[in-house]
């Protein structure tokens, strides 16, 4: 049986998992202060893990963790502010945040905050990363490892974005539709970022990123639904839908990684798949290509392979060409790498990974070492090809996929 320190930390992160995004942004949406919401959120946490072991888990947890909040927050205020102006200052604020809500359901105001996070007063790279700690509450390290930066450089970033939401007095409302477009690749970047983190760890194994895949995909069907017209939302929650659809089949009843073209594709979740190309047909009809649609687009090349037994690769690498034109991305520019050497060899594959060999980015990046370590195996230079999965091996850090390489480096029989 679990004792109560227990019971209430388990409490605690489930309430943080579902919640910690809806109670930040009701609390930022009514100051504008992310930073200061996020600090009364962590010490309402603190709270529930030193008085629930006592008190027991109340039955409204997200409810409790947003009256002490709510006290915390205006405390902060009062400390802060002097004089009778600012006397007035804070009775509106403590009049708005006590004020006791009429539907018992937390209201959501998570839309609202990411478009703040969005706004163009905001530094552009720091806009999806905020978006990530304010609605998700990943750590620094953990958003910095996604967009390739240090963790001390994101941190400083993000401190900079949230005075800037502060000072500026950013408001928290869903633009009108004029002002949409330059804020929606940030918001529609962010939601990608979330569904890729937690689709890194299949088995959910992780708490930090546990259900941030089926996380991401809640926030793409939101976004669809409020521009059911805007064809890169559509192509987004498309992109992810399919790759969702083959979860099922990314690990063997083992445990042990399967690559996409060894997946048995009776495994597919032909619903979610369907629902992607419905929703790709529908964003192609308004003529306005973009990054989203044609990720989705490849990724409807690999699943048309469960209709027609093989893998179209000359179409992907055609794809990858037209993305790496709209986004010269590295990343995009390996897949397009991989894609050459399945339509036109490992040689030519091998010549397009090493134009991107001086990107510094690359250094640490896991997927460049596997498939550079893949082409030099298939041109039997083992050697090197030893060396390259060596690197990806201590980069990597799935386990399945790590066994996986693994297997791959012992089959070249090099020590």
């Amino acid at each position: 049986m679990q004792d109560g320190a227990e019971v209430a930390r388990a409490a605690a992160e489930a309430a943080a998992r579902q919640s910690y995004g809806r109670l930040v942004a009701w609390l930022a949406a009514r100051t504008r202060d992310v930073a200061g919401a996020e600090d009364a959120l962590a010490d309402a946490f603190a709270a529930a893990l030193e008085r629930w072991p006592q008190t027991g888990v109340p039955d409204r947890p997200e409810a409790w963790l947003l009256a002490v909040a709510r006290r915390r927050r205006v405390d902060a205020v009062r400390r802060r502010l002097t004089g009778e102006a600012s006397r007035d200052h804070l009775r509106l604020i403590a009049e708005e945040m006590e004020a006791r809500m009429t539907d018992d359901d937390l209201p959501d105001e998570r839309l609202r905050l990411m478009f703040a996070c969005a706004h163009p007063a905001i530094e552009a790279g720091v806009r999806a990363p905020l978006i990530l700690q304010t609605i998700l509450g990943f750590d620094a390290a953990t958003i910095a490892s996604a967009f390739l930066v240090s963790p001390a450089t994101m941190g400083q970033r993000l401190v900079r974005g949230k005075a800037r939401i502060r000072e500026t007095g950013i408001p928290f409302r869903v633009p009108e539709r004029a002002e949409l477009g330059e804020r929606l690749d940030a918001v529609l970047e962010a939601i990608y970022a979330t569904f890729a983190e937690g689709w890194s760890d299949p088995a959910g194994t992780e708490t930090r990123r546990r259900n941030l895949a089926t996380e991401g995909i809640w926030l793409g069907r939101l976004v669809a639904s409020l521009m059911p017209e805007e064809p890169e939302a559509l192509g987004l929650l498309a992109l992810m839908l399919f790759a969702e659809a083959r979860r099922a089949a990314r690990r063997s009843a083992e445990g042990d990684f399967v690559p996409l073209a060894e997946q048995d594709c009776r495994l597919w979740d032909r619903a979610l798949i369907d629902e992607a190309e419905t929703l790709l047909s529908h964003a192609a009809t308004k003529a306005v290509i973009g990054r989203y649609q044609i990720e989705a687009a490849v990724q409807s090349a690999h699943a048309a392979r469960r209709l027609t037994g093989r893998t179209d690769w000359l179409a992907i690498r055609e794809l990858y060409a037209a993305l790496l034109s709209i986004a010269g991305s590295p990343v995009v520019a390996i897949n397009r790498a991989v894609a050459i050497a399945e339509t036109d060899g490992a040689a030519a594959g091998l010549a397009a990974l090493y134009v991107l060999g001086d990107d510094k980015r690359l250094a640490d990046y896991q997927p460049y070492w596997a498939a550079r370590a893949g082409l030099l195996a298939r041109l039997g230079t083992t050697r090197k090809a030893a060396e390259a999965y060596d690197r990806a091996i201590g980069l990597e850090r799935d386990p399945a996929v790590r066994r996986f390489l693994q297997g791959k480096r012992k089959e070249l029989g090099e020590d």
